[in-house]
């Protein structure tokens, strides 16, 4: 019991906040350029109780890939609807990749603070260290899971603004099944062992540099059955 406590003590922030941002990412970009669907129901907020999904986040904390509801965005209202749908879609990924960049800063710099300080912190600073080193990898996930071109994840939908209407009204007609063609295809295939998992160990390993060693202790700790 004391095992799982401190596998959510490590998770519970750092997750939260990624699937938070993500969506606020979505809502902000739509609002900005002309949709106020989001803003209007009050879902451009940081609140994380806005954007939960229970199954999302359940998801997040066990499996370590996890969503919250979607914010909604009435294409209609903005004013490119094609050109536009490609900010929109690419803003939640794209502020994931922002987290994950704030997350190796912060681990690294708590690594140069812990070598220079003249005292032992360790107390405070390793668990800060942990939490940004889960922040890192589960954004990296977050970012590229969602860039798999097939909606409705983002990426389908940017890979829809970027091809000629005819052929992206084509597309789009995956979007009421493509979540479970991609779910499908990740387990049962060889696309995450193959591809997704050695791009997103490949981004986290660079952007952790010298404080990757932090980042694999994170990963086998949180995610193995003891």
């Amino acid at each position: 019991m004391e095992h799982i406590l401190v596998k959510i003590s490590i998770m519970l922030v750092p997750a939260l906040l990624a699937v938070t941002v993500h969506e606020v990412a979505h809502g902000y970009a739509a609002d900005r350029l002309g949709d106020p669907t989001a803003r209007l129901l009050g879902r451009l907020t940081l609140n994380p109780l806005r954007h939960l999904d229970p199954v999302g986040t359940l998801a997040l904390l066990f499996v370590g890939f996890g969503w919250a509801r979607p914010v909604p965005v009435n294409f209609t209202n903005l004013r490119n609807p094609h050109k536009s749908m490609f900010w929109v879609a690419f803003a939640g990924p794209a502020a994931n990749f922002g987290l994950a960049i704030f997350s190796a800063l912060l681990l690294r710099a708590v690594g140069m603070f812990d070598v220079a300080s003249p005292v032992d912190l360790t107390l405070v600073t390793r668990p800060i260290s942990l939490m940004a080193a889960f922040s890192l990898y589960i954004n990296v996930i977050l970012a590229v899971f969602n860039l798999i071109p097939v909606p409705p994840l983002d990426g389908g939908r940017v890979l829809a603004a970027l091809l000629p209407a005819r052929q992206a009204a084509m597309l789009m007609k995956l979007e009421p099944f493509g979540f479970f063609v991609v779910i499908a295809t990740v387990f049962f295939t060889d696309l995450w062992q193959n591809v997704l998992g050695p791009i997103i160990l490949g981004l986290v390993s660079l952007m952790a540099d010298q404080q990757w060693v932090v980042v694999e202790f994170v990963i086998n700790f949180l995610f193995s059955r003891g």
